[in-house]
């Protein structure tokens, strides 16, 4: 089997070397210099996801895929995700198309609900219509995909009456919906023909192969095509597995403790920060050879077409991601890619 390895990124704020926390335009541009290297150590794809809050600095991911985009050759250039909820699908896909275009064709979306609702009072939409609001935009989207004059009307955005949108794309804009586990949300996207892209934060990633059975199978019985599948999971990569762990877990317990105080989960120990890393855990961090082994478990168990490596959890200065990001491309990869090669 083959597959695709990349990166996603939320635009954590890190830390700079005097221990503060950086402005967010220095995190932007950091972030395009990471961007940048992983193109070169051949990463196969990076995926920058929306936020609306004060611990990422990302709110506009194509206007950083574009700056991206005018600096590389080869990667390919996707959110992660897309609110599509909280937006509106004719200007996400005009968005896209530019970064299309500008890419020379390589602009991939990846949709989604999004596990944070900022977005929702910032551009009032009522968040009582969270399931509403994303079922009727990614339809709409879908048909925008196609290509051509599109007629659709909904209940909750204006209709469009042979509309055209520009500029017009000169090859497929690739779309994957993100899923969190629900199973009505992997019948969504197998009716809508789309690849799933699967968000593992927790757990052990096996646990989703009943979801990924499913997706199959809907695919199948609704004859929407053959679909794709993707792991989207939190990690970090450094030359030995101590190393990786002593320089993610006090950033990890910054994250993690942030969320979960504003969730009602209880603080990360130790203790499940090492549970989370271990050989069963979606927590991929460690040597490459370790994140490698991880992958490839993934790969296995799942039927992966792509894994994306979530980097950057938390003030992880930028310095320690730069290096993952060489180590992904250069060492993580060629091991996950000849050993899924030996299988087949």
């Amino acid at each position: 089997m083959t597959i695709e390895l990349g990166i996603d990124h939320f635009g954590d704020v890190t830390q700079g070397p005097d221990g503060a926390l950086k402005h967010e335009g220095e995190v932007l541009r950091d972030l395009v210099e990471q961007g940048v290297l992983a193109d070169r150590v051949g990463v196969d794809a990076i995926g920058l996801g929306e936020h609306h809050r004060d611990d990422y600095a990302v709110s506009a991911p194509e206007v950083v895929l574009a700056a991206i985009a005018a600096r590389t050759e080869r990667i390919r250039l996707a959110s992660a995700v897309t609110v599509l909820s909280s937006d509106d699908p004719v200007r996400v896909f005009e968005r896209f198309s530019t970064l299309a275009a500008l890419s020379n064709g390589r602009a991939e979306v990846v949709v989604g609900r999004g596990s944070f609702t900022e977005s929702f009072p910032l551009f009032g939409y009522p968040l009582e219509q969270y399931e509403e609001l994303f079922e009727e935009k990614l339809e709409l989207f879908r048909r925008l995909l196609d290509g051509g004059p599109v007629t659709w009307q909904g209940r909750l955005r204006a209709p469009l009456q042979g509309q055209t949108l520009f500029p017009r794309l000169e090859g497929d804009l690739p779309t994957w919906v993100g899923v969190g586990g629900s199973p009505e949300s992997v019948i969504r996207t197998a009716r809508h023909g789309l690849p799933m892209m699967l968000a593992i934060i927790g757990g052990d990633p096996l646990r989703f192969r009943p979801f990924v059975d499913l997706y199959h199978r809907a695919l199948t019985e609704l004859g929407t095509g053959p679909g794709r599948v993707g792991q989207h999971s939190p990690g970090h990569v450094a030359d030995t597995d101590d190393e990786a762990k002593e320089q993610l877990w006090p950033h990890y317990r910054t994250y993690v403790g942030r969320i979960g105080a504003e969730r009602g989960w209880p603080p990360p120990t130790r203790e499940s920060f090492e549970e989370a890393a271990g050989p069963e855990g979606a927590l991929m961090v460690g040597s490459p050879e370790t994140v490698a082994n991880k992958i490839v478990r993934s790969a296995r168990g799942l039927g992966l077409d792509r894994f994306s490596l979530k980097l950057s959890q938390g003030p992880l200065p930028h310095e320690h991601t730069m290096h993952a990001i060489e180590l992904y491309g250069t060492r993580v990869a060629p091991l996950v890619r000849e050993a899924l090669a030996a299988d087949a």
